[in-house]
């Protein structure tokens, strides 16, 4: 099996060469000329994938995560954030707790 990071940067290269592509034969073209509705989609998703959990239906709960991230890919594409900034962030909060992190937050 192929590593799972190796696959998201694979999905997200190929995501950012759509960019500018036929929205019409595309939907990762259509997806990125129109940010709101990828992050409509990027909600939709994460709706599907936490009702699929709630429901403790594993088959969908995998399908739906790989839909999920698919659009999360193309919300960070749009916005032009890396998966290397999100990845520094992550790094960033290892070794402490969420509670602490959290608190830690401006705002």
């Amino acid at each position: 099996m192929s590593d799972f990071g190796d696959i998201v940067e694979r999905l997200a290269g190929v995501i950012e060469s759509r960019r500018g592509g036929d929205p019409a034969a595309s939907w990762s073209a259509r997806l990125l000329a129109d940010p709101t509705l990828a992050a409509k989609k990027l909600a939709e998703e994460a709706l599907e994938t936490a009702l699929a959990a709630g429901h403790n239906d594993r088959a969908a709960v995998i399908a739906e995560s790989a839909d999920l991230i698919y659009h999360w890919l193309v919300v960070l594409a749009a916005a032009e954030v890396s998966l290397a900034e999100v990845a520094r962030v992550l790094e960033s909060r290892q070794g402490q707790s969420g509670v602490a992190e959290k608190a830690g937050r401006p705002g």
